[in-house]
């Protein structure tokens, strides 16, 4: 619904029973908001309320104020979904209106909408996939190595363009390992992006050594390259070399790699390229994950591709992936018995999610398209929607748009994205906020952090007003126009304290 069929469902309290019946057939939404002149909402009318009308005798020319008097059902801009549907159905009613806090109506829920989730990012299977599994259960290979494995393994390093690789349970399993093989352990200092998912910090606090957050560049919204000078150099300073950099692809785009990569080397520092959500992108030219001493990637249920849940550490150097194989089967040495020289976890991938993996990589291309033309949607519909700003692409890049990820700018923005995320819910659509910086997470209080200029912190901003959309390759026509419409409409109403 967008606003001119909200507007249109609006009626004054003189429109007559003949009018109010013709409306409902126009806009078929099943009932109309009867308002008065500064718009509060007196009542609502549902085509049965105008046949219990004509049965009672209520002349066609009569006025809608003519009709019983009936307090409206309605909820506040406050209300989440479950606030929605328990009154849906308390009252029995399949229409809920929204009204501001002097009671004007805002926004009409409907019972049918609520049955038509659209999701942020869901899986997108193809027709390979239940083949390929089939054949893992055919031939006997469930366990968590095998032919899938294996292939699944050449397959990711050929598209990515390295030598090695080795298929893990999950991205953040590959981060763990390949910190460790970078030589990261207690009272060692690693940079990591701020602006990430939990899961790129974690595995460093968890290896004994501390981390140092860098901030955004504004245009692209990855690390800063900055930021990052300034942080190598403060540390050099200080006596510090940090013993490795997770430097993180956000939302499917690659980081300023030849700003980056130059910086870490004059220091020593070696990258581990955290490029979970940029399997399929491309800086110029050259594939994400191929940049790192170390790349990872993720096949979670929400990425381009999914394994269900699995991920992939990749390199160059031989040596360091066989050597992750080993520790992500519990560091098992060559011997006949169980013998262990080091200590090891279980993090290999199955055979039969490898063969997902392999149906997934088939169509990864297809599905990056998808994406990026999902974005295209959204920028292009929703180009008239003042204070909105896109999350570029700079020259060079081609960005995966794994999701579609826009900022609100301007001393409100927070409550802006807030109400409007409340708002998309309340019509059950999924969205989230752009992650929520590292260094401002309970968990990494008091950690350093390089801002990317001074009184300049990119991320936190970015977290403050940035919103990600449905972005699943799966996403059809209409849902799309929903989604852009539900956007428009939600940044078009009053905030919670307007009177």
């Amino acid at each position: 619904m967008n606003s001119a069929t909200f507007d249109a469902l609006c009626v004054a309290p003189t429109t007559t029973l003949h009018a109010a019946l013709a409306r409902l057939d126009a806009t078929a939404q099943g009932i109309l908001l009867v308002t008065d002149s500064r718009g509060v909402l007196l009542r609502t009318v549902t085509d049965g309320d105008l046949r219990r009308a004509t049965l009672a005798g209520v002349p066609g020319d009569a006025p809608l104020s003519a009709l019983p008097a009936h307090a409206p059902h309605s909820v506040g801009l406050h209300a989440s979904q479950r606030d929605v549907v328990a009154l849906m159905d308390a009252q029995r009613i399949d229409h809920v209106p929204v009204v501001d806090a002097a009671g004007r109506a805002v926004d009409l829920v409907t019972r049918r909408e609520l049955t038509q989730r659209v999701w942020l990012s869901s899986p997108h299977l193809g027709e390979d996939e239940v083949a390929l599994v089939q054949e893992a259960f055919s031939s006997n290979w469930i366990a968590p190595l095998g032919p899938h494995v294996d292939a699944f393994e050449r397959e990711v390093a050929a598209l990515v363009g390295v030598p090695h690789a080795a298929a893990t349970s999950s991205g953040t399993a590959a981060l763990h390992l390949g910190l460790r093989l970078l030589g990261v352990g207690p009272g060692d200092v690693v940079l990591c992006s701020s602006l990430t998912f939990v899961a790129s910090a974690n595995p460093i606090k968890q290896l004994g050594a501390t981390p140092v957050f860098v901030d955004s560049e504004p245009q692209g919204w990855n690390l800063s390259p900055q930021a990052l000078e300034r942080a190598l150099r403060t540390l050099r300073g200080q006596g510090i070399t940090p013993k490795a950099a997770v430097v993180v692809n956000l939302y499917g785009q690659s980081a300023e790699m030849d700003a980056i990569l130059p910086l870490l080397d004059a220091y020593g520092v070696p990258m581990l390229e955290d490029a979970a959500e940029s399997l399929g992108a491309t800086y110029k030219g050259q594939p994400s994950g191929s940049f790192g001493r170390l790349a990872v990637f993720s096949f979670n249920g929400n990425k381009i591709i999914t394994t269900s849940g699995g991920g992939m550490l990749v390199g160059r150097d031989r040596a360091m992936i066989e050597h992750a194989r080993k520790l992500s089967t519990q560091a098992r040495e060559p011997a006949r018995h169980y013998e262990h020289v080091e200590d090891g976890y279980n993090y290999r991938l199955s055979n039969v999610l490898a063969g997902i993996g392999r149906g997934q990589l088939r169509v990864l291309q297809q599905r990056v398209q998808a994406r990026r033309e999902v974005f295209a949607h959204y920028r292009e519909a929703l180009a008239g929607v003042a204070g909105l700003r896109w999350m570029a692409e700079p020259a060079g890049h081609q960005c995966t748009r794994w999701l579609s990820a826009f900022v609100l700018e301007g001393d409100d923005a927070q409550q802006r994205r807030d109400a409007l995320l409340d708002f998309l819910e309340r019509h059950n659509v999924e969205a989230r906020p752009v992650w929520k910086p590292m260094h401002l997470q309970p968990l990494y209080a008091g950690s350093r952090y390089f801002a990317h200029a001074p009184g300049q912190d990119v991320s936190a901003a970015l977290f403050a007003g940035g919103v990600c959309l449905p972005s699943g390759s799966n996403l059809n026509a209409a849902q799309r126009q929903r989604v852009c419409e539900l956007v428009a409409r939600g940044l078009a109403l009053p905030l919670r304290s307007a009177a």
